[in-house]
């Protein structure tokens, strides 16, 4: 009985797999095959790289992409510092109410991302950062949810770590980040794999604080070209626009799928 029960959640995950992927497919179809043909229900074996062509052409992709590697790097490079400086003190210096101070970094798991936009627009164009790089960069400088992971990975070093490095002379600064951080490397990739994949397809934000092309990342420049007059309902730019975009994301994981399930289950993520 129990393993009928298993047989069925398996072919139910094989089904909602096969149905994911059907949008995905059709794309990867459409983006390759030639415009005149692109709508046919036909299968058929020709296929053209002049729709990537076309739309590298049409639109400044080039700077999209610079833009949003910039982007997604800088914010996960601080993040991984303000993380692992919040984690370390809230698994290992005492202080008043660091109960409290915690709960309320988790608090924040809670609140919706869309919720602070306009908070968040507010101060930004009070400092004159609308429409700026690092204006889409400064509300995620910090994460709740990095905060808590690294702090739940600290907490399960031995604290005798500890007291043998500051018996060698070794200060807090020195402990966190020559001890803690090399041994927590799981989480930094658990970690990374969240706040990149996010970041790389945040559109909302983005959409709201810039308006040059100078300042413009992947998923906005994306919209803008879908809309276009100029491409209307013609679905093969618009698919291979579509698959430029998120061509990284998925090169990486089908390169590091076997790193990234080893990482959440490094990190203790179930």
């Amino acid at each position: 009985m129990r393993y009928n029960k298993i047989t069925w959640g398996r072919g139910l995950l094989f089904l909602f797999a096969l149905l994911w992927l059907v949008p995905l497919v059709w794309m990867l179809q459409t983006a390759f095959r030639p415009k005149q043909i692109a709508l046919s229900p036909g299968f058929s074996l020709e296929f053209t790289l002049q729709n990537f062509a076309t739309v590298w052409s049409a639109a400044p992709f080039a700077q999209y992409y610079f833009n949003t590697i910039l982007i997604v790097v800088g914010v996960f490079a601080i993040q991984m510092v303000t993380a692992t400086m919040a984690g370390f003190a809230f698994a290992r210096v005492s202080f008043a109410g660091k109960n409290i101070v915690f709960l309320l970094f988790l608090v924040q798991l809670m609140v919706p991302a869309d919720v602070l936009i306009f908070p968040n627009y507010t101060v930004l164009k009070e400092l004159s950062l609308l429409d700026t790089k690092l204006g889409i960069m400064l509300p995620y400088f910090a994460s709740a949810f990095g905060i808590f992971l690294l702090r739940q990975m600290f907490k399960t070093i031995p604290p005798e770590l500890d007291e043998a490095a500051v018996m060698e002379g070794f200060s807090k600064w020195r402990i966190m980040w020559q001890i803690y951080f090399p041994l927590a490397r799981p989480s930094y990739i658990a970690f990374g794999l969240v706040s990149v994949s996010y970041h790389w397809n945040n559109f909302l934000w983005p959409l709201i604080v810039t308006n040059s092309v100078e300042n413009r990342p992947l998923t906005v420049g994306l919209a803008i070209f879908a809309q276009s007059y100029e491409i209307g309902a013609q679905w093969t730019e618009v698919s291979a626009a579509t698959l430029l975009v998120i061509a990284p994301l998925m090169v990486g994981f089908l390169l590091f799928q076997r790193q990234f399930i080893n990482s959440f289950i490094h990190s203790g993520i179930k």
